[in-house]
């Protein structure tokens, strides 16, 4: 570097302590050709080069400032080994000696503060999958005894006591054990960064309680729950490093990519939409108050918490022609814990949206008559909303699941009904998606009507609709039977 390129203190009057020099130079921000950290700072003291690399120049710009001022307005010494202005040091060795005469973090103070932190701006489905990952991670922070409860006692402990309204109440009698174990027995946070003890962690995130692996979906959120509270760790203080930046992330499979086996034909689906009327006695109308709910899910891909929370003032049910779901809300399944309410549905936007847009949903005329045929019969459950439970209150998840096992016995072949074939109320909405895709219907269009991305409907629905195989294999046959007779 040229002397047009750096600023050099100037030399105060007297001699610095030994470890310390004032001859410092600091060389102006530059370059490094690196995506992650492009801009780089290099200083010199006593003739030892220091340097430090930043995402953006402001920040490099600013740490020079900081320095520069260190050595011409306040005229302090450098360290030579570390670089560091002289109050920068003392500042760092105050707060050593802070950290070392502090009690150490243990593991569910930590958790139970960071859960906290995060409660109020997060959905009743993210607060359980973090307590859910945590959980998980707690099996592999606790030291083992006698009188260790089992693992799933110590879960469901852990899983009551990060609630933020539980942590001035007492445990359950059934948990008081667990409880107990938990807050008492848990390693320091700084543990997790041991090499043993990591690989418990590891095996924690990645296993079930039986000891088989965890399904791909389950090892994602688990992990990403970890890192997560990791990351606070160490942006508080915490902890040096996250553990997880250096360990090599496992290969799982993706479930992405829908199972062909679960999708209905259409005269599959009209079978089972009529079976599900047969469910429960007629007086209680169990099945029939619910058919319209399948069939919401079936000819417009509806999920089921988005169904769940519709209402008559989202419905245009011209008497004639097609009419328009506009939704704007969606109520999905959590439990009383995990919600602001205290009820098990919790009240959100649209999945993936912004809490105010709405995403409105042609639908064909044969779903209008449906619609109109059960606003009839029923009328409109409380809060306006098109479905409700014999009570008007909201249709539990348990219910349409019920609902839809006895209709499946219906409407299916015993070999079938083993099968995979429409498994969930969810695999409607598959079957519709596949089958607008196999009309021809723009992935552009598709994906805006059923709220998704493009990327995401072309990479999961390239099935066809159970029965097509033999179509396809019709097709097929016809083509080398014409092959045959050129040859």
């Amino acid at each position: 570097m040229s002397s047009q390129n750096d600023t050099s203190a100037g030399r105060p009057h007297g001699s610095a302590r030994p470890g310390f020099s004032f001859d410092v130079k600091l060389w102006k921000v530059s370059k490094t050709g690196r995506k992650s950290r492009p801009w780089r700072l290099r200083w010199v003291v006593a003739g030892k080069v220091h340097g430090d690399t930043f995402v953006t120049s402001a920040l490099a710009e600013s740490r020079r400032s900081e320095l520069w001022q260190a050595m011409n307005r306040r005229g302090e010494a450098f360290e030579i080994d570390s670089g560091l202005p002289e109050s920068e040091v003392r500042a760092a060795a105050q707060a050593a000696e802070a950290a070392e005469a502090a009690p150490p973090v243990r593991w569910f103070e930590f958790c139970r503060k960071y859960v906290a932190g995060r409660w109020r701006t997060s959905a009743a489905k993210t607060r359980e999958g973090m307590a859910d990952g945590l959980a998980a991670v707690t099996l592999a922070m606790i030291k083992r005894g006698e009188g260790v409860p089992d693992d799933h006692s110590l879960r469901l402990g852990f899983r009551w006591a990060i609630v933020p309204a539980n942590a001035w109440e007492d445990p359950p009698a059934e948990l008081m054990a667990a409880y107990d174990w938990i807050t008492t027995s848990d390693r320091p946070l700084a543990d997790v960064g041991d090499a043993e003890v990591f690989e418990a962690v590891m095996y924690r995130v990645s296993y079930k309680l039986d000891g088989t692996p965890a399904a791909g979906d389950t090892y994602k959120r688990r992990r990403r729950a970890l890192n997560a509270a990791l990351e606070h760790a160490v942006a508080v203080g915490e902890l040096p490093e996250n553990p997880l930046v250096r360990a090599r992330r496992k290969r799982v499979g993706s479930n992405d990519v829908v199972d062909r086996r679960v999708l209905v034909n259409p005269v599959q689906a009209r079978q089972l939409l009529t079976a599900v009327s047969y469910v429960g006695s007629w007086d209680r109308c169990r099945g029939r108050r619910l058919a319209a709910f399948y069939a919401v899910i079936y000819h417009a891909a509806l999920r089921p918490a988005e169904a769940v929370g519709l209402r008559l003032s989202d419905c245009d049910l011209p008497e004639k022609g097609w009419g328009t779901l506009t939704l704007r809300e969606t109520r999905p399944v959590s439990g009383k814990q995990w919600t602001d309410s205290g009820e098990r549905h919790d009240r959100r936007g649209l999945k993936a949206r912004a809490a105010t847009t709405d995403r409105p949903v042609p639908i064909p005329p044969v779903l209008v008559a449906i619609l109109r045929a059960h606003l009839k019969d029923f009328g409109t459950a409380k809060e306006g909303r098109v479905f409700g439970n014999e009570r008007g209150g909201v249709v539990g998840s348990s219910t349409y699941w019920r609902v839809w096992e006895e209709a499946r016995e219906y409407a299916l072949p015993p070999e079938r009904v083993d099968s995979p074939l429409a498994g969930r109320p969810y695999d409607l909405r598959h079957a519709c998606i596949t089958r607008w895709l196999n009309a021809g219907v723009p992935i552009a269009e598709v994906a805006r009507r059923v709220g998704n991305s493009p990327e995401v409907i072309h990479r999961r629905y390239h099935g066809c609709i159970d029965g097509h195989e033999e179509a396809a294999n019709i097709k097929i046959a016809k083509m080398l039977e014409e092959e045959a007779e050129v040859n």
